[in-house]
C-alpha cells in the first residue's frame, strides 16, 4: 500500500525512472540514437512544464531558482549529455519528495497536536450522580457552560472545566512541557488536552470549545503550519547571485577550454536544491521545536523576526508579575464596612477583564460573600468599571481615574508590589482595596538574559500607578518605565520604541493592540487571554516568563541552521564547480554528486529540531 500511495505521491520521479531505465537498456543493446531521442524528448517535456511553473511565480512577484535547472538540462543535452539530464531531471523530482519527507519530520510534533485534538465529550445526563452510566456524546463545539461531562481514563479532557471529583491526576505535558502527572483535588481547574489518569472522573465546562486552551493552541497551530512566506523570502536572498555566478563560472569554462561540454558539466553542479530545500526544512523545524517547548509561533516570518529583536518591552501585571494578585488588605472610608465595601466592589468587578479585577471576586467569594447583579455595568480599558447596583452607582479603578467621579478621592500609601484598586459610591470615595502581586521568580533573570544577548532597550509599559510600576521594575532590572499608560499609549510608545525589530510582551486585552503593533508580539497565553493571543505573533502557552528566553534562543538557532545550510549547499556547489572547470567531472558524475550536496544541506537543516535549551534556566542553576 505505501509503495502505491508513494507512486500516485510522486509520479514524475517513476515516470523519470522508467524514462532512464529505458534509456540504458536501449544503450546495452545498441539503440543509442532511439534512446537519445527518448531521453530529449522527455527532459524537453520537462523543461516546458518547469518553465510554465516559473512564469506563474514570476507573476505571482517571485523569482526563483528554477532556471539554473532549465539551464543546466538544456546545456547537457545539446552536448549530448541526456543521461545527465535525466538526472538532473530525478534530482529536481527526487528533492520534491526529500523536501516532503523532512518537512513531515520537522512538522511531527505539530500534527500529532492536531491529531489529538478532542472531538467527542460526554456530558452527563445525571449530573448529581458521582459517575452516571447516562451519558450523550455530543461533539465538543456543542459543550454549552455549566455542562457535566464524564473524561474516562486515559481520555483526552475536551474542555476546560471545574474538577468535580475529590481528586485526579492528568499528564499536561502537551500544554507545559512538564513530563511529572499533575494532582489536582475538587474545585480547581483542568485545561482541556491534559490527558486523564486511570479513574473515570467529573468536570463542569467552563469555557466554550473555541475558547478553551487546547482548542486555541490547535488554531495557532493551524495558522503557524500554513505560513511560508519567510522561507521564500530568506532563500529569494540567494537566488539571483547564486545564478549570475554559476553561469559566469559555466561561461568561463567553456570560454578557457573551447569545449562546449565543458559548460553542461559545471552547470549541473549549480543546481538549486540546497536553497529549495534547506530554508524550509529549517523553518519547519523551528516552528515544531517552539510548540514542542510551550511556544507557538504564527509562521516562519515571525522566527525571522525575534531571531534579530534588538529592543523589548514588557506588561507589568500578569506578564512581569505572578498573574494572580491575592486581596491583602480592605481600607473602607466612610459608612461602609469591610465586607459591604468588598461586595460592591468584587459585585462591579464581574463586568471586568482585569487581573486585579479576578483577585477582587475570588476574595469576595471566599469570604462567602454573595455578587450583586448590576443593572448597567461598563468597563473603561486599563481605567476601571462602573456598575449600576440596586440604588447605587459603584465605580472601581485607578485613583485618577476615581476622582473624576469622586473628587474626594485620597492616594494610599502601598509598599512594595502592592497594588490598590479605589472604589466609589454614588459619587464619593469609599475605601481602597489593596492587593498583592509578586514579581515572577524569573523575570529578573529574563530581562538579564535578553540585555546580555543583544537586546539593547528593554522597558515596561503598564496602565498600572507610577509606584507601583517603579518599584516592580526595580526588583526585575528594568529602569525604563511608562505607567498609568491606556492602550493608545502604549501602542505609540511601542511604534517608537528604538532599536528595531521590537518585541512586546503582555498578557491581557488591553495589551492586544500593543501586541499588534510590534514588530514581534508575544502573548501570555497560558491563562485564555484570548485577545492577546488573537494579536500577538507568539503566543506562549506555559505560565512562565522563561519561555520568552526559549522563543528568542529557538528564532536564533533556526535561523542560523537555515543560514548554514544554505551555505553549506553554496559553498559544495561552488568548490566543485571550481574543480568541474577543469574538466576532471563529468557531466554524468557531477549530477549524482550533486545529489549527495542536497543530501547534506537537508541533514544539516534538520538540527532547527533540536534547538537549544533555556539559557535563561541555565544561568538560574
Amino acid at each position: 500500500m505505501r509503495p502505491l500511495l508513494m507512486l500516485w505521491r510522486y509520479p514524475a520521479i517513476v515516470i523519470t525512472v522508467v524514462v532512464l531505465l529505458g534509456v540504458l537498456t536501449l544503450h546495452i543493446v545498441g539503440l543509442d540514437e532511439l534512446g537519445r531521442w527518448l531521453a530529449t524528448a522527455y527532459v524537453g517535456a520537462f523543461v516546458v512544464w518547469t518553465l510554465v511553473g516559473m512564469v506563474r511565480d514570476v507573476l505571482r512577484g517571485h523569482v526563483g531558482l528554477d532556471i539554473l535547472a532549465v539551464v543546466a538540462m538544456v546545456a547537457t543535452l545539446a552536448v549530448g549529455e541526456y543521461l545527465a539530464s535525466l538526472i538532473i531531471v530525478l534530482m529536481l523530482s527526487g528533492g520534491e519528495a526529500l523536501e516532503d519527507f523532512a518537512g513531515r519530520r520537522a512538522k511531527r510534533d505539530l500534527s500529532t497536536l492536531l491529531d489529538r485534538s478532542p472531538r467527542v465529550a460526554h456530558v452527563c445526563m445525571e449530573p448529581r450522580s458521582p459517575i452516571s452510566d447516562e451519558l450523550r456524546d455530543v461533539p465538543v463545539e456543542e459543550v454549552r457552560i455549566g455542562e457535566v461531562l464524564l473524561v474516562r481514563p486515559s481520555e483526552i479532557v475536551p474542555i476546560d472545566g471545574t474538577l468535580l471529583t475529590e481528586t485526579a491526576t492528568f499528564d499536561e505535558s502537551s500544554l507545559t512541557g512538564e513530563s511529572v502527572p499533575a494532582a489536582r483535588v475538587a474545585g480547581e481547574e483542568v485545561l482541556s488536552g491534559a490527558i486523564n489518569g486511570n479513574r473515570a472522573v467529573r468536570i463542569q465546562a467552563v469555557r466554550s470549545s473555541a475558547d478553551s486552551q487546547y482548542q486555541q493552541i490547535v488554531a495557532l497551530v493551524r495558522d503557524a503550519e500554513g505560513s511560508h512566506a519567510p522561507i521564500v523570502r530568506l532563500a529569494d536572498r540567494f537566488a539571483i547571485p547564486f545564478t549570475a555566478v554559476s553561469l559566469v563560472l559555466a561561461a568561463a569554462a567553456w570560454g578557457l577550454s573551447g569545449d562546449s561540454t565543458r559548460f553542461a558539466e559545471v552547470l549541473v553542479l549549480a543546481t538549486p536544491c540546497p536553497l529549495l530545500i534547506a530554508a524550509p526544512v529549517a523553518f519547519l523545524g523551528g516552528l515544531s521545536r517552539a510548540a514542542k517547548a510551550g511556544v507557538i509561533m504564527k509562521g516562519g516570518a515571525v522566527i525571522e523576526q525575534i531571531a534579530r529583536v534588538r529592543s523589548a518591552a514588557f506588561d507589568k501585571t500578569g506578564t512581569l508579575t505572578q498573574g494572580r494578585p491575592e486581596l491583602i488588605d480592605v481600607r473602607p472610608v466612610g459608612d461602609l464596612d469591610a465586607d459591604e465595601l468588598l461586595q460592591l466592589a468584587a459585585s462591579a468587578e464581574q463586568y471586568s477583564t482585569h487581573v486585579l479585577a479576578d483577585g477582587i471576586r475570588r476574595a469576595a467569594e471566599d469570604r462567602g460573600l454573595t455578587l450583586l447583579a448590576a443593572e448597567d455595568a461598563k468597563e473603561v480599558a486599563t481605567n476601571g468599571v462602573s456598575a449600576t447596583i440596586g440604588e447605587r452607582t459603584v465605580v472601581v479603578g485607578k485613583p485618577a481615574y476615581l476622582a473624576s467621579v469622586a473628587p474626594d478621592t485620597t492616594p494610599t500609601l502601598l509598599d512594595t508590589g502592592q497594588a490598590a484598586a479605589y472604589v466609589a459610591v454614588n459619587g464619593r470615595f469609599a475605601g481602597v482595596l489593596v492587593l498583592a502581586g509578586d514579581p515572577r521568580p524569573e523575570a529578573r533573570t529574563v530581562v538579564s538574559w535578553l540585555r546580555s544577548h543583544g537586546v539593547g532597550t528593554i522597558a515596561m509599559f503598564t496602565g498600572d500607578i507610577a509606584s507601583t510600576a517603579e518599584s516592580v521594575g526595580r526588583q526585575v532590572g528594568i529602569d525604563d518605565v511608562h505607567a498609568e499608560l491606556l492602550p493608545p499609549e502604549k501602542v505609540q510608545l511601542a511604534g517608537g520604541l528604538q532599536p528595531r525589530p521590537m518585541m512586546m510582551v503582555g498578557d491581557g486585552v488591553n495589551d492586544a493592540p500593543a501586541l499588534a503593533a510590534a514588530d514581534v508580539g508575544v502573548a501570555m497565553g497560558a491563562r485564555g487571554a484570548t485577545a492577546a493571543g488573537d494579536a500577538a505573533d507568539v503566543v506562549i502557552v506555559v505560565d512562565s516568563l522563561e519561555k520568552v528566553v526559549d522563543a528568542v534562543a529557538i528564532g536564533r538557532h533556526t535561523r542560523q541552521v537555515a543560514l548554514t545550510a544554505i551555505w553549506i549547499g553554496i559553498g559544495l556547489s561552488l568548490g566543485l564547480m571550481v574543480i568541474a572547470m577543469s574538466g576532471v567531472i563529468p557531466a554524468v558524475v557531477g549530477a549524482l554528486v550533486q545529489e549527495l550536496v542536497d543530501l547534506a544541506t537537508i541533514l544539516y537543516a534538520l538540527r532547527a529540531l533540536s534547538g537549544p535549551p533555556s539559557r535563561a534556566g541555565r544561568q538560574r542553576q
